[in-house]
């Protein structure tokens, strides 16, 4: 397999693809995961207020999710640090078109 003519193959592109492609929908993915569980245990709080078992249920779910948010925010901050230590920029799809 060859590469069209003037197609530059580089670390930074590569990176840039990797981010574009793998990394960035799996945060995506995961910070979705991690909302879901806070709201679930949310109305799971709110529906069961009755019982302490279920508040409690409640409780740690939402805490489960405000705790995975935190993680794939700071995730999403480290790949920004390391993309920028190697004077990456941001991907090609994000720059604007001047």
């Amino acid at each position: 397999m060859s590469l069209p003519t003037g197609t530059p193959l580089n670390i930074h592109s590569f990176l840039n693809k990797v981010n574009q492609f793998i990394l960035n929908p799996i945060i995506v993915l995961m910070f979705a995961v991690a909302l879901i569980t806070f709201f679930w245990g949310l109305v799971e709080f709110i529906y069961k207020a009755g019982s302490e078992d279920g508040r409690e249920t409640g409780k740690r779910n939402m805490l489960w999710g405000i705790i995975g948010m935190f993680i794939m925010v700071g995730v999403y901050g480290i790949i920004k640090v390391i993309l920028s230590t190697f004077g990456i920029g941001a991907p090609d799809y994000i720059s604007p078109s001047l």
